[in-house]
């Protein structure tokens, strides 16, 4: 894995996850927000929150990166809606 530092590197190891976990076929990709964790102190990872579109279905994902290794140690599907 590699080190996550920049605004392209969070992006690219966020979809690249993405896509891992729900296939190829999303579309509307958008980072939505980024903390980093912990919120204090030195930066171990980035709490990334992501929205993208599925099957007509506009979905919301909480993901954890390590900083150093780029590892996602968390996925977390928040929301499922119909677009408006």
């Amino acid at each position: 894995m590699v080190q996550v530092t920049t605004p392209q590197e969070i992006e690219k190891e966020s979809k690249r996850t993405i896509e891992a976990l729900y296939g190829n076929s999303i579309s509307n990709f958008k980072i939505r927000e980024v903390f980093a964790l912990p919120e204090f102190g030195p930066r171990v990872a980035w709490d990334v929150q992501v929205t993208f579109s599925l099957e007509g279905k506009k979905n919301t994902v909480d993901l954890e990166i390590q900083e150093k290794s780029g590892n996602v140690t968390n996925a977390r599907l928040i929301d499922t809606m119909d677009p408006i």
